[in-house]
């Protein structure tokens, strides 16, 4: 139970709905444009654009953004997106991981640096903290898809690793190779999942308090607000009575 407070910690986001909507729509339509261009813009024959494809339905992405981003993928003319990852550390020496798609190399990696100093923060060498997570496959269901019992049979069944359940919901870990044909199994058994993809899981946490988390939301948020960055995981701790404060 504790690992997946912890870990809701970790994913946490605050307000302004509409206008991070709006960019995680955009992020998302992104991700399948790449899967697809990478790939078979078929998601039956990709299980990277399946996944984000399931990824984005699940978001409420609407069907023609989905639809619109598979056909961009296709013309010859439209933009080349290089995956780029970078490191580095947040107040009180949180470990990041920042997960950026662009077309123009030089252009995000100068305003991921800037963002990183001007919010407390030091970007590192790509490596430099990585080694602090593992890169893991995570499917999430709601509570009411079935008790904690019900779930690990069904997480063990389908090959999954390990299996965190509370009163907020499940979460289903497995090796990231294995995430497609794990969530697949998964569908077969529960039903469509909330969220289904690759994440960084830290190996340990460091404990915050309301001062440095307010100083880490700033320049995570502030990362988040880059249009070419798609994630940002960081690998921090705090107590609910902090979160609250938020």
């Amino acid at each position: 139970m504790a690992g997946h407070s912890k870990w809701a910690n970790i994913q946490h986001r605050k307000g302004r709905q509409d206008a991070a909507r709006s960019k995680l729509f955009s992020k998302l339509a992104k991700e399948i444009t790449v899967a697809a261009k990478m790939g078979d813009p078929d998601p039956d024959k990709n299980p990277r654009l399946r996944l984000a494809v399931k990824e984005a339905k699940a978001q409420s992405v609407p069907k023609d953004v989905i639809d619109r981003a598979i056909k961009k993928s296709q013309g010859g003319d439209g933009e080349n997106y290089e995956e780029i990852r970078y490191e580095g550390y947040g107040p009180n020496g949180v470990a990041l991981i920042v997960e950026a798609m662009t077309d123009n190399r030089n252009r995000t990696a100068s305003t991921v640096r800037s963002t990183f100093s001007k919010n407390g923060g030091n970007l590192g060498e790509t490596g430099s903290v990585s080694f602090m997570f593992d890169r893991k496959g995570q499917v999430t269901y709601p509570a009411d898809a079935g008790d904690a019992d019900g779930i690990m049979m069904a997480a063990i069944e389908a090959g999954a690793e390990d299996v965190e359940s509370s009163e907020e919901g499940h979460v289903i870990w497995c090796a990231d190779t294995d995430l497609a044909e794990v969530a697949a199994k998964l569908e077969e058994q529960l039903g469509e999942s909330d969220t289904t993809k690759l994440v960084w899981r830290p190996q340990t946490t460091t404990e915050m308090d309301l001062d440095g988390m307010q100083k880490l939301m700033k320049l995570m948020d502030a990362l988040d607000d880059d249009d070419d960055v798609q994630s940002v995981t960081a690998n921090f701790e705090t107590s609910d009575e902090v979160m609250s404060q938020l």
